[in-house]
């Protein structure tokens, strides 16, 4: 298991049974609403992670700082047909994160993990179809929409479509990473500026 991935901003560290309590504040949260619904108490959470397969590479997304401000999973590894699932996408504390390019910069951690380190062809997953904002946001980062999976969710009482969404290796290189790098960079570029601005 890789125990950290480190960028400008966020580093993704090992989920460990110790972020139990936390990750299940943030699971339990309106804003995981259309997530799958688990654990109900810290104890079911720190056994749920304590379960998990040694084949699932689950994150905790930190602040340079060390503040952790959401979780992020790689999962469904399928070495053999060079594909796999990133999952659990949470930011837990949208106030802390917010004008810093977090949630970009981890998903380019988890994705250049994916093709550079475990070498994989493909990134693949479904989001709930009223979950627009996800949908628009992977698709900016060059996820491709591959179908509707209807009535896959049974959320809130209801069942809900799944939109499935799909990347290879060669879209993350040609569209997402450069889209990436450039919000990144301009995160960076206006750091430096206010940094400069306070001298």
């Amino acid at each position: 298991m890789t125990n950290e991935l480190r960028g400008t901003y966020v580093v993704l560290r090992q989920l460990t049974v110790e972020d139990a309590e936390l990750t299940l504040r943030w699971r339990l949260d309106d804003r995981a609403s259309l997530l799958n619904r688990g654990a109900t108490s810290a104890t079911e959470q720190a056994a749920w992670i304590a379960s998990r397969p040694s084949s699932e590479f689950n994150f905790v997304i930190e602040l340079a700082s060390g503040e952790p401000v959401g979780m992020l999973s790689l999962v469904n590894v399928d070495r053999s047909n060079r594909r796999a699932e990133p999952a659990r996408f949470l930011i837990g504390e949208p106030d802390t994160v917010r004008g810093l390019p977090v949630a970009v910069e981890a998903m380019k951690l988890l994705y250049e993990f994916t093709f550079d380190e475990l070498k994989l062809h493909r990134v693949h997953g479904t989001v709930v179809a009223d979950n627009r904002l996800m949908i628009k946001w992977q698709k900016f980062l060059g996820m491709k929409e591959e179908g509707v999976l209807r009535q896959h969710y049974f959320i809130g009482g209801e069942y809900r479509d799944a939109i499935c969404l799909a990347m290879l290796e060669d879209d993350f290189r040609a569209v997402a990473l450069p889209r990436m790098n450039a919000l990144i960079g301009r995160s960076t570029t206006a750091d430096r500026q206010a940094q400069g601005n306070a001298c």
